[in-house]
Parts: structure tokens; sequence; C-alpha cells
């Protein structure tokens, strides 16, 4: 009997002619990309030994040789840790309303450009909507700041004037609105980034079937509907898939820049635990302990929202 594997094995030869045959036409590209995977290996790859700390009481002072290994004794201190396990809770609660807000908004926008019809007016509102993610971090804050200020600031005095409220509020002091001021702020600074893919996206949809459409009698939502959702359906699968990966990345800038004393229990998240550890009280260990966790979970994260795409037979990232 035949096995199964047999055309695989015979055509394995042929396969790898043709791969080599494409490198060489391509060879170009391959030399282009060599600066990158050499950046790549440098400072994504190498530092990876620095994980050892993580399994060391390391000092500084000390040489490699020296240090004392300690095993998963810090890995056990994080999971024992009432401050890391609030820490872990505020970097959740952050990525998910980022991921939430960000992926809708992102998608509705998208379909709202496409629908004008006004070239000019649909670029002026893609230039307003683009314009925020070229602001720093430091400049969008310290505008939130002065927006939300207690001291004569724009919302203060909207909700006062409308009567909701009957003396101004002190929003960045309130530990339980950081969660939503956050996810405002990445919406109304990365919304208009975020929709470009998209745009992209809904433009290789086939405009015949809008046109079979439209003879059917069918309107304008009904288009969106069953023609371009289904059209970028692959696109959003993908990204839906990186950022799940990407679920402990919450960021780090907004934490900090709009952070204080008195919404530290909700705005202090993974990024921020591992740099006042690491840098401000000299825990090294500890500090590559909780930065390791993070990046294993997020793998983990990533291959099992692939695997759920590939069972319900979705596009995936490999």
């Amino acid at each position: 009997m035949v096995p199964n594997d047999f055309p695989t094995i015979v055509d394995a030869p042929t396969g790898w002619k043709l791969f080599i045959k494409r490198i060489r036409q391509q060879k170009s590209l391959v030399f282009m990309s060599v600066p990158f995977l050499i950046w790549l290996f440098i400072f994504k790859y190498v530092p990876l030994w620095g994980w050892t700390i993580a399994f060391q009481d390391y000092k500084p002072a000390k040489g490699f040789s020296d240090q004392k290994w300690v095993g998963l004794e810090h890995f056990g201190f994080l999971f024992q840790d009432k401050h890391f396990l609030l820490v872990l809770r505020n970097t959740l609660a952050m990525s998910f309303i980022n991921l939430v807000l960000g992926f809708f908004t992102a998608i509705i926008l998208a379909l709202l450009l496409n629908e004008l019809r006004k070239v000019m007016f649909k670029r002026v509102v893609q230039t307003i909507s683009y314009l925020p993610h070229f602001i720093s971090w430091v400049v969008a804050a310290s505008i939130i700041t002065t927006v939300l200020s207690a001291d004569g600031g724009v919302i203060n005095e909207i909700l006062m004037w409308l009567g909701f409220i009957d003396e101004p509020i002190l929003w960045l002091g309130k530990g339980e609105y950081f969660w939503g001021i956050l996810g405002a702020s990445e919406v109304w600074k990365n919304v208009g980034w975020n929709t470009i893919i998209y745009l992209t996206a809904i433009t290789s949809v086939d405009p015949s079937l809008y046109e079979a459409a439209e003879i059917d009698g069918a309107g304008r939502f009904k288009r969106i509907w069953h023609i371009t959702l289904p059209g970028i359906k692959p696109v959003i699968v993908i990204l839906m898939i990186m950022n799940i990966g990407n679920l402990l990345e919450s960021g780090f800038e907004p934490q900090y820049l709009l952070g204080n004393g008195m919404n530290i229990d909700f705005s202090e998240n993974l990024d921020i635990f591992v740099l006042k550890y690491g840098i401000q009280m000299g825990n090294f260990s500890l500090s590559i302990a909780a930065g390791m966790f993070k990046t294993v979970v997020s793998f983990i994260l990533l291959f099992t929202a692939n695997g759920i795409a590939k069972k319900l037979g979705e596009d995936r990232l490999f």
C-alpha cells in the first residue's frame, strides 16, 4: 500500500526548487529585508537572554556566574501579591475596553466614510479624524487634562450648562472614571488611523455586487450588511486575532501621563508595574518575571485565537 504522504515526499524537491526559484526572482526584496532581519535578531531575540534574570535573585553588582538562582520564586510571589493581581485586573479591563471600542468605532467610521458621496467633505472628515494620531501622548494628555479640568474644563462647563451636574467633577481624581476616560481618549486619538485598513479593504469589494444589489432593490443599509461587511470579514478576523494576542498590551504613555495618586488603583497596568519595580525599586528579577508572564500569555492568546478561527473555518494568521 502506498502511504498517504507519498505524494508529498515525491513533490518535496519540486517544492524546494520552486521556492529557490522564487527567491532568485525576488532577490532584491530579500536583500532589502536583510537589515530588518538583523535588527530583529539583535534587538528582539538576543535580549531574550535577559529572561534568565527572572529565575535569579539578581544583583547588578555581581557577575552572571555569581548570581543566586531561585527558580520560580518570583513567579510565585507575583501570583500571591494582591497588588500584582490588581494591576493585572486593570490591564485586562483597559485592554478589553480599548479592543471593543477601537474595533467597533473604526469599522463604523470606515463604513460611514465609504458611504459619503461628496469627495471634498469625505477628505475633510478623514483628515480631521487622522490628525490626533500624529499628536504625541504628552500633548494629548495635556489636552485631555485641560478638557476634563474641574476649573473651567469644557466637559464640566457643558454638563453644568445642560443641568446634568450642579458642580464640577474632578474626573481624573476618581478612579472609577479612569477606564472610561482612557477608552474615549484612545478612540479620539486612533479611530481615524484605524479606519485606513478597513477603507482599503472596502475598495477591494467588487463594485458589480453593489450594482446588482441596487437593481434588486436593496437599500444602503442592506448593501452594507450583505456586501460590504462580508467583503471585509477576512480583514476583521485577522485584526481581531492580532488584537487578542495583544490583550495584555494596554499601553504605557496614557496610563503614565493621566494617572495620579488618586486614580492609581485603576490606572496602573503591567508596564507601569514593571517600570516601578525594575527602575524605581531595583527589583529587576520581579519586573522581568512580570514582563515574561505578559509575553507568554500574549503568545498563548494569539495561538488560541488563531486556532479558534481555524476551527470555525475563518481566515487566520497561520
